[in-house]
């Protein structure tokens, strides 16, 4: 007989790679070394902008005894390959940002480049900046294409300009958010090594290997089947490895080309923050037109995003920020205008929710805006305005999830006890200076690529039976702590109706596994974890229809029959191609349709305490109740929620990037303020599931969810705390003191003095 259903998914199956991490056997790029290996290290730019007159190489070093390479060494295109192709591998007679490599140098001894790179002089022709997203939307001066705008989006939903004069209230907002620093604990690094007849291989930490495939092929004027790339244990990413590593890969194989030897390149923590890719910050203003009972009868969104010197992923970043800018509130009217600018500071890139976290702190703000200018409670302007099953997001998509909203607010409140702690604490802060308050978000995350973007991927997984009777999965999707090994291993076993431990996984290696699409978007267990159970499902079929397999059947016939087959056919591999389901219908010229197959949904609730005393606000409590689908491993999925909530509380209060002149000047551990874990609340993790047609077992996203609520109900429980209104991240002491500085001083004085002797 078969094994029961259900049996590993939904189940808290262990690692995959969890032994070797713990036990120290699991290897990281700095922990491989090849003979002959040399170093490589790079050169940049220290200035936002300007023309290189000359490069000097200093005295007291044998220059001769170095592999330098720059531009003229490039043998295919000059720009690493990804949506626009504008920016260069190495800088060619212009600098567009601090920290744009220029040279590449590579040494035997790892310890004398640093010194090396000090002993590059170069002579710069300054040019003008732009700095901010003020100054780019100003056009002066041009450093790009036209008006300085990378991509730009439009939605239009209803008719917008009918909606003002029906209005009882206009409401209107302006919302910041700042860069944020991924600080994945490994930082970048690769190794690469170059033969004439081979071609190129390289190993390192990343995400997304056939990113970095494609970006080597066109840098090396390669064919596919000459570039080969392999992910190793990758320590964290959080987006940061997604597009950057194709930068770090390609300097690594220009020196290797150049040299004939192996190239190892890692980055220390300073270079790594100072010129690797960021969250965009953003502006958000929004214009909404409320009914006297609180509903949204419609409004104006205008969202604009720092993309930094090149394009890289600001397109993606932006049109997720414009899809969801909306939130989970049905608006009858709406106009969504969105736009990524270009500055001289170092590109910004993904960071896990790219977008998302931006325009959904906005609309949350807002919404307790709303409610106040309406006089209702935060907790019932998001109940009237709710979307419901039937009516249509703001790309006109239909809600055709069973979702119920109100019913998910009403069991967070529940289990925050919210309403008892809003009186307790409208009572306790009449007096001290401890201020208390909570605060509510409600949001929802598209799982997946927007619109036609898993059409456009095509991803392909794959299961393998092997001589011995185990079975492999076969994918380019990554594992860099978030589960993935451990999750599409449970997907594969319960397809196959085998135990967990007969099912293992391949190691991301362009020359063995299928190009599934980038571990990316929320979309690894829903998209390529249904992929990975369609092909096993066709690997098991291809066994029975042989009549090596019963319709039922013991782990050990599964075995056997798998070894017989692969003794009489040879290699056993079945794959599986994503296809667009039919009623998943987009229309990229309008912007308009199915934006996602699925969206998970949530509402979280955050107590805090500001202390006027030092005006530091700490999180005290934190509630995430999220509706995320299928929980197919419920230690892994609380993990990524309590994971994602941490990270948001560091974007709310700690995280914040230093700029001068394009370039961050906290690049370092002991001045970029994260939260530690004396800093996190307690984070109480709740899901409700209602299951996803179109993922596997009923999977939906999960991984960049819970980055997208903490900030707007942390700054919302801190308004609830002090009666004062704050609308940007990070929220610093300082920027506490500045408002309380700002406000009248008879309120203030009232408020630091209340209650004292």
């Amino acid at each position: 007989m078969g094994l029961k259903s259900d049996r590993i998914v939904g189940h808290p199956s262990p690692r995959k790679e969890g032994r070797d991490k713990v036990t120290g056997q699991a290897r990281y790029i700095d922990d491989i070394s090849l003979p002959g290996m040399i170093y490589g290290a790079t050169v940049r730019s220290q200035i936002p902008r300007g023309k290189i007159k000359k490069i000097n190489f200093g005295p007291g070093l044998n220059w001769n005894d170095f592999v330098i390479v720059n531009a003229q060494d490039i043998p295919g295109k000059n720009y690493i390959a990804l949506i626009a192709n504008d920016q260069p591998c190495l800088a060619d007679g212009i600098v567009n940002h601090p920290e744009e490599p220029i040279l590449l140098l590579a040494h035997p001894d790892r310890h004398i480049l640093p010194k090396a790179v000090a002993a590059v002089s170069i002579e710069y022709e300054t040019l003008p900046a732009v700095l901010d997203i003020e100054s780019s939307e100003r056009k002066s001066p041009i450093i790009w294409g036209a008006d300085n705008i990378f991509k730009s989006y439009l939605i239009e939903k209803g008719d917008v300009e009918s909606i003002w004069e029906k209005a009882d209230h206009i409401v209107e907002g302006e919302y910041f958010t700042g860069a944020q620093e991924q600080l994945y604990i490994e930082t970048n690094g690769v190794i690469a090594q170059s033969d004439p007849e081979q071609g190129v291989t390289v190993w390192g930490s990343l995400q997304c290997p056939y990113y970095v495939h494609k970006a080597l092929m066109a840098l090396c004027s390669l064919p596919e089947n000459k570039v080969r790339v392999v992910q190793t244990e990758t320590g964290g990413a959080f987006g940061g490895k997604e597009e950057y590593p194709s930068i770090l890969a390609a300097h690594a194989t220009l020196l290797a080309m150049k040299s004939r030897r192996p190239v190892k390149m890692i980055y220390d923590r300073q270079e790594d923050m100072t010129a690797t890719t960021k969250r965009h910050p953003s502006r958000t203003r929004h214009r909404t037109a409320i009914s006297a009972d609180g509903k949204i009868l419609g409004g104006e969104i205008d969202l604009t995003i720092d993309g930094g010197a090149y394009a890289t992923l600001s397109s993606v970043v932006l049109s997720r920020a414009t899809i969801h800018a909306g939130g989970p509130y049905y608006w009858p009217n709406v106009r969504i205008r969105a736009k990524a600018v270009a500055t001289n500071a170092p590109p910004h890139g993904a960071f896990r929710g790219f977008g998302a976290p931006q325009s959904i702190f906005a609309i949350e703000r807002h919404m307790d805006r709303i409610a106040q200018v309406v006089g209702l409670s935060p907790a019932e302007i998001r109940r009237v305005n709710f979307l419901k099953p039937g009516e249509t997001t703001t790309t006109e998509q239909i809600v055709n999830e069973q979702i119920d909203l109100g019913k998910l607010l009403d069991r967070a409140l529940d289990l925050a006890d919210y309403e008892s702690k809003k009186l307790r604490f409208a009572k306790e802060n009449k007096v001290g200076t401890q201020k208390k308050g909570v605060g509510i978000a409600a949001f929802l995350h598209g799982a997946g690529f927007t619109g036609s973007g898993e059409q456009y991927l095509g991803s392909v997984a794959g299961i393998e039976g092997r001589a011995d009777g185990s079975v492999h999965v076969l994918v380019s999707s990554t594992e860099f702590g978030q589960g993935t090994n451990t999750v599409l291993c449970q997907i594969a076993a319960e397809a196959l109706d085998l135990p967990y431990e007969s099912v293992g996984i391949a190691q991301p290696d362009t020359m063995e596994v299928p190009n599934s699409g980038p571990t990316v978007a929320s979309r690894t267990a829903m998209v390529v974890g249904k992929l990975v159970e369609s092909a096993a499902r066709k690997l098991q079929r291809t066994l029975k229809d042989s009549g090596l397999l019963g319709e039922t059947y013991t782990p050990e016939e599964f075995r056997d029959a798998c070894s017989e087959y692969v003794s009489t056919h040879g290699q056993f591999r079945e794959f599986a191609r994503y296809e667009q389901p039919s009623e998943i219908l987009w229309d990229d010229q309008n912007y308009r349709g199915a934006a996602y197959a699925a969206f998970s949904w949530a509402v979280y609730v955050a107590e805090v305490t500001v202390d006027l005393r030092t005006y530091r606000a700490t999180v005290d409590d934190f509630v995430a109740l999220q509706e995320v689908g299928r929980v197919l491993n419920p230690v892994l999925a609380t993990g990524q929620i309590a994971g994602g909530v941490a990270q948001g509380i560091g974007f709310a209060l700690y995280e914040k990037v230093e700029w001068h002149d394009g370039r961050m000047q906290n690049s370092q551990m002991t001045n970029y303020i994260m939260p530690t874990s004396a800093d996190i609340p307690p984070i109480r993790v709740y899901f409700h599931e209602l299951g996803n047609t179109y993922g596997a077992f009923g999977a939906k996203g999960i991984g960049e969810l819970p980055m997208d609520g903490p900030a707007p109900a942390i700054v919302n429980a801190i308004e609830d705390a002090l009666g004062l209104p704050f609308n940007s991240v990070p929220l610093l002491p300082e920027g506490i003191f500045d408002a309380l500085t700002a406000n009248s001083s008879a309120e203030r004085d009232a408020l630091l003095t209340a209650g004292t002797p």
